[in-house]
């Protein structure tokens, strides 16, 4: 493993996973790429004809905090780092950048929403799991909660 993708999104498993990635790449001397992914709008939540788009999303630095929190830990441990903040649909950006950069692997963090939110909203570390040939390792906080 020469290349680890890390996904994040500043979440507890997300954490756990930079924090795995970080401990996989100093033991296999690899580069990481440390990724966030933002929409390309943002929704407003309901209309009359229910969610809808809205304007299109502007950079905050809340966007970059996971990132930036991310390369500052590599930083830390002398782990060479690439990070960037990308923008449209996560699943098809990590695919993406995972592919355009050779990944050996792709970390990332599962939130755990359960069965009936996943259904729902989708998932994006299940959408990962579908589309890429990468092998991918999903991190769930030690702490997250369970649902059904």
């Amino acid at each position: 493993m020469k290349r680890i993708l890390i996904a994040t999104d500043g979440s507890p498993s997300a954490i756990e996973a930079v924090e795995l990635g970080l401990e996989l790449a100093s033991e296999n001397d690899a580069r990481v790429h440390v990724v966030h992914v933002v929409p390309s709008a943002d929704v407003a939540p309901w209309s009359a004809f229910g969610m809808s788009a809205g304007a299109p999303h502007v950079e905050t630095p809340v966007d970059r905090a996971p990132v930036d929190d991310a390369v500052a830990r590599a930083e830390e441990r002398g782990i060479p780092v690439t990070g960037e903040l990308l923008t449209g649909v996560a699943v098809d950006e990590i695919v993406a950048y995972a592919d355009s950069h050779d990944v050996d692997l792709i970390v990332m963090g599962s939130r755990g929403h359960g069965a009936v939110a996943r259904a729902l909203l989708g998932s994006v570390s299940l959408g990962v799991l579908r589309e890429t040939r990468r092998p991918v390792l999903i991190v769930r906080a030690a702490h997250a909660p369970v649902h059904a």
